[in-house]
């Protein structure tokens, strides 16, 4: 048996809620499919991909999580294009690489941060 079956949601602290959720449901595409908020240090909103997968919630109440610790892997079909689109945006990001896995695995992605300092990528599959 297999002890864990699937990721269902990945948690995120950050500083700024409404920066926070601009920056991944304007700017990265992302649907917000709950928000909940008690206070500004209790607020959490969650977000999901169109494709499905797990769930990302940004949380304010951030217990033993430090805002700007998190690497996240996202992926695209065509990380050109969504490098010209980020750009666009206003988000600070990398030129586009083909080494994700080490010089010549022809992997394609880019990365840039979130508004708290967390490292994302965006790879090609």
């Amino acid at each position: 048996m297999q002890t864990v079956d699937k990721v269902i949601m990945i948690t995120m602290a950050v500083n700024n809620m409404p920066k926070a959720r601009e920056f991944y449901a304007d700017k990265l595409g992302l649907e917000v499919t709950q928000d909940y908020r008690q206070d500004d240090d209790n607020w959490w909103v969650t977000l999901t991909s169109s494709q499905g997968g797990p769930t990302v919630t940004l949380s304010t109440n951030h217990a033993h999580m430090k805002p700007g610790t998190m690497n996240m892997y996202f992926s695209t079909s065509d990380v050109t294009a969504a490098y010209k689109e980020l750009e666009s945006k206003g988000v600070e990001v990398s030129k586009v690489q083909d080494d994700l896995y080490g010089s010549g695995s022809g992997v394609k992605f880019i990365t840039f941060s979130d508004p708290d300092g967390s490292k994302l990528l965006l790879v090609e599959e």
